[in-house]
């Protein structure tokens, strides 16, 4: 079972496991409200293979109602209100579904399951270190989170933690560095550049411009295809009550983000303009994350096979066919 299944994240993890285990079926928990653009093509290629729950985190007689019409050997547990400028305005909405959320979930699967706990992956993130005291950051390095997004979080993580050790939940823990790639809402930064690249490109506007926040802050880049295998692997072979970081091995600033997507335009570079909007900056920034996977390796055979470049033009061309299909 995959929690978030409508989402980026979730969506392609659904789309990894039926595509390359034919032996599983999925079932994902949604809203009733959720999109489905995500997931409508899997829906329709996969039958009975994908069954969606409708319910919500936030309502225990709803998560109750999901475990017990799924019974699930595995559950990846992604949903999350993920978007970290979005937690500052909205504080108290990221707690109430990142953290009760989890809450209620865990205590879901205690009350419900009497001898064999299903395995568990909650999907914590990179952003709990903050702009980490040692890189490559190890799994032991001290949290500093910086948004509230962080905090919850650093809260769902240690629940995962408690859980284990209280009574004995089969819970690895991840801690996925930046991410994207095709479906990504546009709000995130590599998304937001990549519509605006393909939107200029449709209206052929004389003087072709991108908006980006803080241009110098560093990311270590993952596709989100290599990340979900990694998901999948942990599951299996994942050691109970650790924590593991995946992440992955090109680096780059939001500036140098924003002039590879230029690049991949057929206006020509020089006609473009980056412009740093206010409104996308963060009260307080992470400035660099490079993850340490040597954790993550020592119990598989995981590494990123995707290059930024492959994934910053799939994105293109996915906000491609998405405006031409809007228009």
């Amino acid at each position: 079972m995959i929690t978030g299944i409508t989402g980026f994240v979730g969506s392609w993890l659904a789309e990894y496991i039926l595509e390359h285990k034919p032996d599983y079926s999925v079932y994902g928990l949604k809203r009733w409200r959720s999109p489905m653009d995500n997931i409508s093509e899997l829906v329709r290629k996969y039958g009975d293979r994908l069954k969606l729950v409708d319910g919500d985190l936030r309502d225990r007689f709803s998560v109750d109602y999901a475990l017990n019409s799924v019974w699930p050997d595995i559950i990846f547990h992604l949903a999350a209100q993920s978007y970290v400028v979005d937690s500052y305005s909205a504080p108290v909405n990221t707690m109430e579904t990142n953290v009760m959320g989890t809450l209620n979930l865990l205590e879901g699967i205690r009350h419900r399951y009497d001898a064999k706990f299903p395995r568990v992956v909650l999907c914590s993130s990179s952003e709990v270190y903050g702009t980490a005291s040692v890189m490559p950051t190890p799994e032991n390095c001290p949290f500093s989170p910086v948004s509230p997004y962080a905090v919850s979080k650093v809260a769902e993580d240690m629940l995962g933690l408690m859980y284990h050790r209280a009574y004995q939940m089969p819970i690895i823990r991840t801690r996925a560095y930046t991410h994207t790639g095709p479906r990504q809402h546009q709000v995130f930064f590599i998304p937001s550049i990549a519509k605006q690249v393909a939107e200029t490109e449709i209206t052929l506007d004389k003087t072709p411009i991108v908006s980006i926040g803080n241009p110098d802050s560093v990311r270590t880049i993952c596709d989100v295809r290599d990340i979900v295998r990694a998901y999948w692997q942990l599951a299996h072979v994942g050691i109970p009550g650790d924590v593991y970081n995946i992440g992955g091995v090109e680096r780059a600033s939001v500036r140098q983000v924003a002039e590879m997507l230029i690049g991949m335009s057929f206006i020509s570079k020089d006609r473009w303009t980056i412009i740093e909007d206010k409104k996308l900056l963060r009260p307080a920034d992470v400035e660099m994350q490079c993850p340490s996977v040597k954790k993550l390796k020592s119990v598989c055979d995981w590494k990123p096979e995707i290059l930024l470049h492959q994934t910053l033009e799939d994105t293109v061309n996915f906000w491609r066919r998405r405006k031409r299909t809007d228009d």
